[in-house]
């Protein structure tokens, strides 16, 4: 399989985070219960793995906004994989793993022992420093003096560090050395353990599917480190803030709060800044999705003061130009446009002229007339179709909530089928003309409420999911395999 050749065929994939497999710690990881997940999806026909962004994440655990756009979570290195290589002298029981913490100093032994054994992932280590210090020295010494000051936003750093004088980097280089290798160190392990899978993914016919947020993290490397591309002033502090316009579900938008990027810097840089993104992305999956696409067509501007995001405005970005520059470095360039919500005929355009595919989520299929671009009927080719998001509820939970009135415009639109929902949805989708669909691993398992991945608008109880395998029935993996082969995926 050519893993750029993902949307070339009808396919049909299942969303999961890794945080969201089983396992006996604390959260889900990319070791051994990622490997049988991947064996799963094999055995049921599917053929691409869907989750959310991988990043460091801060406290809040949103994958949206990472503290670096290059970086792998330290928090999904498999200490099992550790301990199969002799780095570990024991591996960490259920009952050990009880925090994060806990887990890091687990990875903070095993380098301890990696450096006095030196075996040969060591010198694999010292390239991977070269190879990848486009983005690791910044991110290494940011997460660095970021633990020394106690995991504060760098904004509230001391000034010769929050402004990056010359003498006070060169003395946190120095001081600071051990902490700085023992990052590298983990991002060193999580990239072996991450391409290693991906390697075992391809083996089983399983591309895996990315995801990109079009904005960056206000306390992140990439804003402390490269702030001239970013809409702050002289002292780190946003001046313009992303976000959405009030619509029909907030009347005062949303203030998303990540400054925004200077443009016009960035393009007369030829977007190395965002070359330099992809480059790291592309090597990690095999299609991405760019969130909040219609940002680069143009994004909404609030001054940092505002505290909602009504008296915005509309900038016009450049990305026409940027997705040229794009397509001359990676060509195929395997990108999905996440184009939900108000858009406009401007972003259709650009996403058309590049031949990037669309999302339609049925879940918002049915609240208007037979003309709902979402309905399976309106799909074309060249878009992905979803039951629902990591943003939305389970897709029974959504059905259960429903008013009769609803409730029978979606039984009656989707044949009056006698099978339980989510079911009927779910071919609903495998059915579309879409070349490919998506389906969350909770509307396979049938889960009602209370499986919810994110709730847009809190900030408490989120991507804390996780599936166990006993809530699999026995002849799933057959049901789903029979349904994508009766609609040729």
């Amino acid at each position: 399989m050519n893993p750029h050749q993902v949307l070339e065929q009808r396919r049909a994939g299942i969303l999961l985070h890794p945080t969201s497999l089983p396992g006996a710690k604390d959260r889900g990881d990319i070791g051994h219960q990622a490997y049988r997940f991947i064996e799963f999806l094999h055995s049921a026909g599917i053929t691409v793995w869907q989750m959310l962004p991988l990043g460091p994440t801060h406290e809040d655990g949103s994958p949206y906004q990472c503290l670096s756009v290059h970086a792998g979570n330290p928090l999904l290195i498999s200490l099992d994989w550790m301990f199969d290589r002799g780095w570990l002298d024991t591996c960490p029981t259920a009952d050990d793993i009880t925090n994060d913490q806990v887990r890091l100093n687990c990875i903070n032994t095993a380098y301890q022992k990696f450096l006095d054994t030196k075996d040969e992932y060591y010198q694999r280590y010292l390239d991977f420093i070269e190879q990848q210090s486009y983005w690791l020295t910044d991110y290494s010494l940011f997460i660095a003096i970021r633990q020394q000051q106690g995991n504060i936003s760098w904004t509230d750093w001391p000034q010769p560090l929050r402004e990056r004088d010359d003498k006070a980097l060169q003395h946190a280089v120095l001081s600071l050395k051990d902490s700085i290798g023992k990052i590298q160190f983990e991002q060193f392990v999580f990239f072996q353990q991450w391409l290693e899978l991906k390697r075992y993914a391809h083996k089983h016919n399983i591309s895996l599917f990315g995801d990109m947020p079009i904005f960056v993290a206000h306390d992140s490397a990439e804003v402390w480190a490269h702030r001239e591309y970013f809409s702050v002033d002289k002292h780190g502090h946003a001046i313009n803030v992303a976000g959405v316009p009030p619509d029909y579900f907030s009347e005062t938008g949303q203030r998303w709060g990540n400054p925004l990027y200077d443009w016009e810097r960035m393009q007369a840089d030829d977007f190395k800044w965002w070359i330099n993104r992809m480059r790291t992305q592309l090597t990690m999956f095999d299609l991405i999705r760019i969130d909040h696409f219609r940002g680069f067509e143009a994004y909404w501007s609030i001054p940092s003061n505002e505290e909602t995001a009504i008296n915005g405005h509309w900038i016009k970005a450049p990305g026409k130009e940027l997705l040229h520059a794009l397509h001359e470095q990676f060509d195929p360039l395997p990108i999905i446009a996440e184009d939900l919500g108000i858009i406009t005929p401007e972003v259709d355009a650009l996403r058309e002229e590049f031949n990037i595919p669309g999302m339609k989520i049925l879940q918002f299929a049915f609240s208007d007339d037979a003309s709902n671009p979402y309905l399976p009927h309106r799909h074309e080719r060249n878009c992905v179709v979803y039951t629902g998001t990591h943003d939305n509820d389970t897709s029974l939970a959504w059905y259960q909530s429903l008013n009769n009135h609803d409730r029978h415009r979606v039984t009656n639109y989707l044949g009056n089928s006698r099978n339980p929902m989510p079911w009927p949805l779910i071919r609903a989708a495998v059915s579309s003309v879409s070349r490919l669909c998506i389906i969350p691993m909770q509307d396979f398992l049938s889960l009602a409420d209370g499986h919810r991945m994110n709730t847009p608008g809190t900030t408490e109880g989120n991507w804390q999911w996780r599936f166990d395998w006993q809530q699999v029935p026995k002849g799933l993996p057959g049901k789903i395999k029979d349904m994508l082969a009766l609609y040729q995926r």
